[in-house]
């Protein structure tokens, strides 16, 4: 197994790979084991999630701008951190990055973000109140379904996310942020119309249509009403 492998591997299990500092390190040969010297402390590596747990913003953004841990970030222009209030009462959560939000680094973008925009005006809010962030932070190729090994290696992204906002509510938009962040492959028809709970604050939980497919489907902007005014009850409780 290549070193390039090893790393795949290693990032692949939540592992931190050791590694020496300074012109020696550069220098010395690659070894499968860590090498500790009499002048070096000994460093353990850190799992990934309690690595992250510890990120504040500016942190969490450099390491998800910079994240190779899936396959994902060879064809992006770059990863698409997420946007709004950073207090904000309401997160937006949606699939992940199209085309343009790729071009852009910025989510919901275009004519879907236009229609998100109107959705929000339509309940009294704005783009700038809300925060808005996606499953994913790269785009998959041909904006094919997320994998589940994609889903899961994004994951601790989006859980500091949502620590960090501690919104008094998150609308899914979607079925695949639905089903991803719910843990469930129920249709989206099951996970309307009423409240979940999200992570270990139980964070309430709306889910609606993605703001692409009511463009595709125009009819159906009636029912994404109805969730919108049932995600203003929820955030009220």
């Amino acid at each position: 197994m290549d070193q390039q492998q090893r790393h795949q591997y290693l990032q692949a299990m939540g592992i931190v790979e050791w590694q020496r500092r300074g012109r020696a390190a550069r220098l010395a040969p690659q070894s499968a084991d860590p090498v500790v010297t009499d002048s070096e402390p000994s460093e353990l590596p850190v799992p990934v999630g309690e690595e992250i747990t510890g990120l504040d913003w500016e942190a969490l953004q450099a390491r998800v701008l910079s994240c190779t841990a899936c396959d994902l970030h060879c064809p992006r222009t770059q990863a698409v951190f997420g946007v709004g209030n950073r207090n904000a009462d309401w997160m937006i959560v949606g699939e992940a990055p199209g085309a343009e939000e790729d071009r852009r680094g910025e989510p919901f973008v275009g004519r879907a973000g236009q229609l998100l925009d109107s959705m929000l005006f339509a309940i009294g809010l704005d783009r700038q109140q809300v925060y808005i962030a996606n499953v994913l932070k790269c785009r998959p190729p041909n904006n094919r379904d997320p994998r589940p090994e994609e889903v899961e290696q994004c994951e601790p992204w989006l859980q500091r996310q949502v620590a960090l906002v501690q919104p008094r509510l998150i609308l899914a938009v979607g079925r695949i942020a639905a089903q991803n962040l719910l843990k469930t492959n129920a249709p989206l028809s099951r996970l309307r119309g009423r409240r979940h709970s999200y992570g270990e604050a139980n964070t309430p939980l709306v889910v609606t249509y993605h703001p692409a497919y009511l463009l595709r489907s125009p009819l159906e902007k009636r029912k994404a009403w109805q969730d919108l005014k049932l995600a203003l009850e929820v955030a009220a409780q």
